[in-house]
C-alpha cells in the first residue's frame, strides 16, 4: 500500500508548533479496559517536554492512564466557517509520565491563571503526553507523519 503521507518539511513543522502552542485543550484518548476512550482535557505545551495535563484522580482517564499510559492526543479547532475537516489537526502518540507539579506551578498558572482554583488539590495530577509519533493534518490532501524532533522533542 502506498503511503499518502508526505515527507515532515519546515512548513508542517511550524504548523504543529503553532498548533501546540495555541491549544488549551484537546481531545484526549486513553484505555479504559482495553477500550478506547476520549475525553476533553485542559493542555499546556510544555517545551522541552511534550504536553502537559491537569488531571484529577478522580476522573475516568487519569485512572486509565495509571493503569496503561498509552494515549493519544488531538489539538486543534475547526474555524467558524467552511468544512471542519479543513481546518488543520494534530495527533500525537506516546506515553504519558507524571511531572513534579511543584515544580511547573508558576508556569502553569501564568499560562492558564483560572487553574488556581483547583491546582493545588491534592487529587490533581500534571501528567505530560510524551509523542513517539505524530499525524499532522493540515487539510485535505495534506497529510504529515511527524517525528518527535520534528515537535522540538528528543
Amino acid at each position: 500500500m502506498t503511503d499518502t503521507h508526505r515527507p515532515s518539511d519546515d512548513d508542517a513543522r511550524a504548523l504543529a508548533d503553532a498548533l501546540l502552542r495555541g491549544a488549551t485543550h484537546g481531545a484526549l484518548g486513553t484505555l479504559d479496559g482495553g477500550a478506547p476512550m476520549v475525553t476533553r482535557a485542559g493542555v499546556l505545551w510544555l517545551t522541552g517536554q511534550g504536553v502537559g495535563m491537569l488531571l484529577s484522580d478522580l476522573s475516568d482517564h487519569a485512572r486509565a492512564l495509571r493503569i496503561d499510559p498509552a494515549a493519544s492526543l488531538l489539538v486543534g479547532e475547526a474555524g467558524p466557517r467552511g468544512d471542519p475537516l479543513t481546518h488543520p489537526r494534530l495527533t500525537l502518540v506516546g506515553r504519558a509520565v507524571l511531572l513534579d507539579k511543584a515544580f511547573w506551578r508558576d508556569r502553569w498558572l501564568a499560562a492558564r491563571p483560572k487553574a488556581a482554583l483547583y491546582y493545588d488539590f491534592a487529587d490533581f495530577h500534571l501528567w505530560c503526553l510524551r509523542p513517539d509519533r505524530a499525524l499532522l493534518n493540515a487539510g485535505f490532501g495534506r497529510a504529515y507523519r511527524l517525528a518527535p524532533a520534528d515537535l522540538g522533542l528528543p
